[in-house]
């Protein structure tokens, strides 16, 4: 990626800013479903005046549990593949969509650390999806190395919003 890392959520205001400027002038609404970010991608968008024009909403589903009962997940999905799969990413995005009113929605889940990583899934892995209506749902899977959590989690942001711009266009 050619963006440099943020470090803080200020640095991605021009970010968020475009995002928004983007779904206003498609005229389209965005929700988002976060796990590992705890809110922080509608939080970057929700930050910045007259939001409410393109955020429909945001579903922060950190435990399997909120992923199964406000998204619609399979539990039996996250046995088989774990929360931090490509599918379940996918599953995220297609549920907030199904329970929005948005025309687009972001979902991300992932491992920040410093803990819960492993050899398959170190720490750093995130997976991201974005679902539209009519559309195939796009996904993304990022390894971003381990410079701590806070890293991860802006530069899953960061993805995140570039993703939502990307789709856009």
């Amino acid at each position: 990626m050619s963006e440099p890392s943020p470090h803080s959520l200020d640095d991605l205001a021009p970010l968020a800013a475009q995002v928004l400027d983007a779904l206003k002038a498609a005229n389209k609404m965005v929700a988002t479903a976060e796990s590992c970010t705890g809110g922080l991608i509608c939080g970057a968008l929700t930050e910045i005046a007259g939001s409410s024009a393109a955020v429909d909403r945001g579903f922060v589903t950190y435990s399997n549990e909120a992923k199964a009962e406000l998204l619609g997940v399979p539990s039996d999905l996250i046995l088989k593949v774990g929360a931090v799969s490509k599918e379940v990413a996918i599953a995220m995005a297609e549920g907030a969509l199904q329970r929005s009113n948005a025309d687009i929605t972001v979902s991300v889940t992932g491992i920040a650390g410093p803990g819960g990583g492993s050899a398959e899934k170190p720490v750093g892995t995130v997976h991201l999806a974005i679902a539209q209506k009519n559309r195939t749902t796009d996904h993304i899977h990022c390894w971003f190395a381990d410079q701590g959590r806070r890293s991860i989690r802006l530069a899953t942001v960061q993805t995140a919003l570039i993703s939502i711009l990307n789709a856009l266009s």
